[in-house]
This record gives structure tokens, C-alpha cells and sequence, in this order.
């Protein structure tokens, strides 16, 4: 006839203490919590990298569309908003005079918000003046 197992008998006791199942629960608790921010932080992250390398763009067509336009524009300052990639950005253009009367700085600074607050990006970029460079000579140009 069988025995039944004795509570102090070695072969009864082969399960996880109550003790021992609290403290794994800790444990995978923690590590999944740590996870989850980590995962979030990582989301906003590529959420402000893809808006800063837009908001970059942004600052590049606007230099280039003044390059493009071969207008010698006027010293101070200007706002303006362009759409791109289905958002509104508010962009600041200053125009800084140089040593060079034939040549500007051009200091563009785009945000995400019409209040102009926090910006993405600032780009700095030089303008030459299209008609001193139409009044001088091939011989005057160097290579």
C-alpha cells in the first residue's frame, strides 16, 4: 500500500514559496516598467528628430528660394510660415549687413509654433548681390 507523502519529506517540497513568487513578480515587474519608459522615450525622440530635420528644411528652402529669386532683400527682419509635410512652421529671416556692401548674412530661425518660443533650428547663409555681380566684368571675375 502507498504512504502518503509527510509534509517534511524531500519529494513534497519541489514547489516556489510564496516568498520566492512575490520577489520574481518584483523583479518582471521592474524590468517591463523600465521597458515601457525606455520605449516612450525612444518614440518622442524620433518624434523631435523627424521635427528638427524638417524644420531644417524648411530653413534651407528658404535660403535657397532667396538665391533662387536673385533679389537683393532688405535689412531687418521678417516673419513668415510655410507648410510642409502637412504642418505649419513659422520661420524668422534676418538679414544682417557684411564688410561686403555686395553681400548679406542671412540668418533663418524656424519653430513649430506661431508664438515663436522655442526654436528647431537657426541656419546661417550669405547672399551676394545679383546685380553687382551682373555689373562686373569676366576679367574682374576670378575662377
Amino acid at each position: 500500500m502507498l504512504k502518503p507523502a509527510s509534509c517534511s519529506s524531500p519529494v513534497a517540497q519541489r514547489g516556489f514559496t510564496l516568498l520566492e513568487i512575490l520577489v520574481a513578480l518584483a523583479i518582471v515587474s521592474l524590468a517591463l516598467g523600465a521597458l515601457i519608459s525606455s520605449s516612450g522615450s525612444q518614440a518622442r525622440n524620433a518624434t523631435y528628430l523627424k521635427q528638427k530635420t524638417i524644420a531644417h528644411w524648411v530653413a534651407m528652402n528658404e535660403i535657397t528660394r532667396l538665391e533662387v529669386e536673385k533679389a537683393w532683400p532688405g535689412k531687418g527682419k521678417l516673419e513668415g510660415k510655410t507648410s510642409m509635410a502637412g504642418v505649419d512652421w513659422f520661420w524668422t529671416r534676418q538679414i544682417i549687413e557684411t564688410e561686403d556692401k555686395d553681400s548679406v548674412q542671412v540668418e533663418l530661425t524656424v519653430f513649430n509654433s506661431e508664438q515663436r518660443e522655442s526654436n528647431l533650428t537657426r541656419l546661417t547663409g550669405y547672399l551676394s548681390n545679383p546685380n553687382a555681380l551682373a555689373n562686373t566684368s569676366p576679367a574682374q571675375v576670378r575662377p
